[in-house]
């Protein structure tokens, strides 16, 4: 079979999409940090679609993976060219696939082989956007208060070496000073992460290295680069062998790492950037002058039921999201959550009806064709559970309100750091903390857990957040995780989103 590459693309399947502009004639406009499968299954697809609408070839993406060659070894003998598979299921359950290659991606780097090169791309006249997915733990923050831990040894290491940076941060420190010192203009610095405000905390972070730095680089920063907040929506599995074996068949050429996706994609963005923009309102995204609302909504809804889904259900031995929701309890557990404890701490937006997003999310997560594996969004809890559940519990404490169905989600995340789940099965605990949540589980068990400020914030130590939660713990380690969602259940039924 041959390898896929552009003098093939005339060659496939009719009904697979592929770039309408010319390649040869794009230059790199966009330096993105975290080339992982989310980035090319969202906001590379809407950047073709820009390119393809408005002709402007000055948009042209440039991928950098910060630790790991993998990603250029598969791409670099395809000319940057993949596909990316949406799958979903018909009337009947049977699924389906829509196959679209994607060709905006014109050049790939490895941080660790050439930082160097890293640097002239940031520094680079011609690059105007600087965008980031590289995950919550990718922020090297406190996760609690979002400030910059100046101790981390990966933050020291770029502060004293600023050649060689090993973090996003330090890379886009020390190649806006490149770009200060050569008299280029400023540009935009773009988190498409799940944070919230992502934007204002990309720029507390950046000023506050760059003050370690050179105080004048960090005014300059501060003034002249634009740091606009958005909210990035797609559900993206990891890609298995059997995706790429069954995606290259349907090609007839070798792709050795498509992404797959929901053909559901939404992407707000805050209008606010220093040096022009892609038209991407043409691919979809939607832009606003405040991303607030919808950024909360997504992180406490989606992403907030995400990890509660995730923790119980692979704690009771389930494997997928799908599988999980076709579960009455679980269902019913997710959509009771969002519609009596996290829509009351959202605000309304005009035209942004809650109850039908809701709704579709749980529609979005029963689509069996995605075979999202609940331990794979179970990752990094102690970084995804700040902006995910405990801001929700937060807000609910401060109303005076309950918070019986966070507090079971939260007890799910301390359940599944035991690392064995109900049936005996280990896993790994994958977090950036899960050292220090060992020991601290050793020294004083679940509420020493609870206590630790860096995670937990204001809320450590307060009873009325650690006693539900406590409670519930004991439940799932005594009855189990389905018989605890009866019991939290049981007054609730008819309960709906």
């Amino acid at each position: 079979m041959p390898r896929l590459q552009a003098d093939g693309l005339a060659r496939l399947p009719a009904a697979v999409q592929r770039p309408a502009f010319d390649r040869a004639a794009l230059s790199v406009g966009i330096v993105h940090l975290g080339l992982g499968a989310f980035h090319r299954a969202h906001q590379a697809v809407v950047n073709d679609a820009a390119i393809e609408a408005t002709g402007d070839g000055g948009w042209g993406l440039c991928g950098v993976s910060l630790r790991q060659p993998d990603t250029r070894d598969a791409l670099a003998p395809q000319q940057g060219l993949y596909t990316l598979a949406l799958r979903d299921a018909d009337e009947q359950g049977r699924p389906r696939q829509r196959l679209q290659v994607v060709g905006s991606l014109i050049e790939l780097l490895v941080a660790p082989e050439d930082p160097q090169a890293v640097l002239e791309r940031i520094a680079a006249p011609r690059t105007r956007i600087v965008s980031l997915t590289v995950t919550e733990k990718g922020y090297h923050h406190d996760p609690a208060s979002g400030a910059l831990r100046i101790d981390d040894a990966d933050v020291q290491h770029d502060l004293v070496r600023p050649a060689s940076p090993r973090t996003a941060l330090g890379f886009i420190v020390h190649g806006l000073a490149l770009r200060r010192a050569r008299g280029w203009p400023p540009l935009t610095l773009l988190s498409c992460d799940n944070l919230p405000a992502n934007g204002h905390l990309l720029q507390g972070l950046v000023l506050a290295m760059a003050r370690q730095v050179d105080a004048a680089l960090a005014d300059w920063i501060g003034t002249a680069c634009s740091f606009p907040a958005c909210m990035v929506d797609r559900i993206v599995p990891r890609t298995t062998e059997a995706d790429r074996a069954q995606v290259s068949a349907a090609l007839g050429a070798e792709d050795a790492w498509p992404v797959i996706g929901e053909p559901f994609l939404d992407w707000v963005i805050e209008d606010r950037f220093a040096a022009g923009r892609p038209a991407w309102e043409q691919g979809g995204a939607r832009f606003v002058a405040d991303v607030a609302p919808f950024e909360l909504a997504k992180l406490r809804l989606l992403n907030g039921t995400h990890s509660t889904l995730a923790y119980l259900g692979a704690m009771a031995g389930l494997r997928t999201v799908d599988q999980a929701v076709r579960e009455p309890l679980f269902r019913q557990l997710i959509e009771t959550l969002m519609a009596t404890e996290i829509i009351p701490t959202l605000p309304a937006t005009p035209g942004f009806d809650l109850a039908a997003y809701s709704a579709r999310i749980v529609g979005r997560y029963a689509n069996p064709a995605l075979q999202h594996r609940l331990r794979q969004i179970a990752m990094d809890g102690s970084q995804k559970l700040p902006q995910r559940l405990l801001g929700t519990v937060r807000h609910r404490l401060q109303q005076g309100a309950g918070i019986e169905l966070l507090a079971l989600a939260v007890a799910g995340w301390l359940h599944h750091l035991s690392g064995v789940d109900e049936a005996g099965e280990a896993h790994a605990v994958d977090d950036p903390l899960a050292g220090t949540l060992a020991a601290l589980r050793a020294q004083g068990g679940a509420a020493a857990v609870l206590a630790h400020a860096p995670v937990f914030g204001d809320l450590a130590g307060q009873a009325a957040f650690s006693r539900p939660v406590l409670r519930w713990l004991q439940s799932l380690q005594q009855a189990g995780v389905r018989a605890t969602l009866q019991q939290a259940l049981g007054g609730r039924k008819g309960a709906t989103a």
